[in-house]
């Protein structure tokens, strides 16, 4: 689909015709004199959010939603910096203390209190390390380092490991401390926690904060209230951004820019890990067959999509990784367009006559806004595709996460970098022992996953850095040839801030909002 969202460019063209003065009513020259000092609401904070979910159970979450919301108001023991990746001491006091290569004792902050005014203690650490590895949870291989937790009186824990592990601290980040005594249901509902907010209703429309009076740590809560507005929808955002009474707003459309410039915004743009991937049932065929997999991915021109529909707002693919991250290395294979080659390929994998199946697609407009094109360059290779688009809450359940699942391509988006941006993290994801492997690409015990698996182990086993990089090298080379689940591109990511309201915010090269750090305008 080249053209832009029709609401959208209706409400970009009103504006540029003055058709929306509001934001503008009083100023005299250039967008400087759009600065105003203060938040939109007095004493809160507003902003404008790109992603739905109810699921804020913080031990399982990894929707971008809740994720984001979270580091808000449940801290973990140490936190990431998403504009560096450096970790910070969040409900530990100081670093963790190393008794040997594979044993460490982490402090909890003094006086350290839950929003509901109970001390936190080391057993609540203790019981939410077990909610964030149990069963079926997401995170169990990105923490399957971990040997044994232990309390050691109220206010110190006891972390063993099976081996030394390189990025241990890094990890912590995703074991969220809640208090042991709440059960998964009412903190899936609206958690608890001992960050510098505290939730006070959460609906499909809007997350409400207020300030944790309670919290005694390093990043207090700048407003007494904060707001955050749902709107999957690119206009309703760009239009609530227009309106003057929002903050921040993430998820800029590429084609509004210009727009929220114009209106007193400024636009803060990063490169990220965040992508559009095509994901295959490789259980079905024939795209069984990696070589059909390829296909798909010399079908596509992706430059075209990029310049297109993100307005050149993202990087070509070149390897798993994007080619300003600190671990990257251009990988063996490479996909450009190149409909002989998909043909080629599609012969050598003994298919004959077109390619029937459907593409499904989660309903983020971003995403459906590149399936068309998509179709078109597939039809070219003999690859004729329907499109249905839906929401992610109902695709996985009812599409992919079934034993006897019967799609065979999904396109849709992933970030997750929101837990960090060390490769084995980032590989386990979408190709450790969970969901994504034993679901949805049923990759899982195939020849190609145990070698994968076999590489990430020995690469984190590695004396040297350059021994783990050349490691991580081969598991880059592998993923771009078996394709079970890879990027289309990696999208740069704006974040729009209303000018005066902050005198320190960087905006992340990930999906969510991290206010955390920020400070407001004097």
């Amino acid at each position: 689909m080249v053209k832009v969202n029709a609401k959208l460019k209706a409400a970009v063209a009103a504006v540029l015709a003055g058709g929306m003065v509001v934001a503008m009513a009083g100023c005299g020259g250039g967008s400087d004199a759009n600065a105003s000092k203060g938040t939109s609401v007095p004493d809160t904070i507003t902003a404008e959010v790109a992603y739905a979910s109810r699921d804020f159970m913080p031990s399982t979450t990894s929707g971008a939603l809740p994720m984001s919301a979270n580091w808000h108001v449940v801290e973990p023991l140490y936190s990431l910096d998403y504009t560096t990746y450096d970790t910070f001491p969040a409900l530990a006091k100081g670093e963790p203390q190393k008794v040997s290569d594979t044993e460490y004792i982490v402090t909890l902050r003094d006086g350290a209190k839950f929003s509901d005014g109970t001390p936190v203690k080391a057993s609540d650490v203790v019981s939410s390390y077990k909610r964030s590895t149990a069963e079926g949870s997401l995170f169990i291989s990105m923490l399957d380092f971990i040997d044994s937790v232990e309390a050691k009186g109220d206010n110190q824990v006891d972390f063993k490991l099976k081996e030394a592990f390189p990025m241990f601290e890094k990890r912590l980040a995703l074991i969220p401390i809640v208090p042991t005594d709440k059960s998964d249901a009412e903190l899936k509902k609206m958690p608890t926690g001992s960050g510098p907010w505290k939730y006070t209703s959460i609906t499909d429309q809007q997350v409400n904060f207020e300030k944790n009076d309670n919290y005694n740590g390093t990043y207090p809560a700048q407003t007494k209230k904060m707001v955050w507005n749902v709107n999957v929808d690119d206009t309703a955002r760009v239009t609530a951004m227009q309106a003057g009474k929002t903050d921040v707003m993430e998820n800029v459309p590429a084609k509004a820019m210009q727009t929220l410039k114009s209106a007193g915004s400024d636009i803060q743009t990063v490169q990220g890990f965040n992508q559009a991937f095509i994901m295959f049932n490789t259980k079905k065929k024939p795209f069984d067959d990696p070589r059909v997999r390829q296909a798909v991915f010399y079908s596509i021109d992706t430059k075209k999509l990029i310049d297109n529909q993100l307005s050149g707002q993202a990087q070509q693919i070149t390897s798993f990784l994007p080619e300003d991250f600190a671990n990257y290395h251009k990988a063996k294979n490479v996909y450009t367009k190149d409909t002989a080659k998909a043909k080629e390929l599609l012969q050598e994998a003994g298919v004959s006559g077109p390619i029937k199946t459907t593409l499904y697609t989660t309903d983020h407009t971003w995403i459906t806004q590149l399936a068309p094109q998509i179709k078109n360059d597939l039809a070219e290779s003999g690859i004729d595709v329907d499109i249905q688009s839906m929401k992610s809450s109902a695709l996985y359940p009812s599409i992919t996460d079934k034993d006897d699942a019967d799609f065979s391509m999904v396109l849709a988006p992933g970030d997750p970098s929101v837990f960090g941006d060390d490769p084995d993290l980032l590989m386990n994801w979408w190709y450790g022992d969970n969901v994504w492997t034993k679901q949805r690409t049923f990759w899982n015990g195939s020849e190609s996953y145990n070698e994968l698996h076999d590489l990430m182990n020995k690469a984190l086993a590695a004396k040297t850095d350059d021994e783990r990089q050349d490691y991580w090298n081969q598991c880059y080379d592998l993923l771009s040839e078996q394709l079970p689940l890879y990027p289309l591109f990696h999208r740069k990511v704006s974040t729009a801030v209303k000018k005066g309201v902050f005198s320190e915010y960087k905006a992340m090269g990930t999906t969510g909002l991290d206010l955390v750090q920020a400070k407001l305008a004097k």
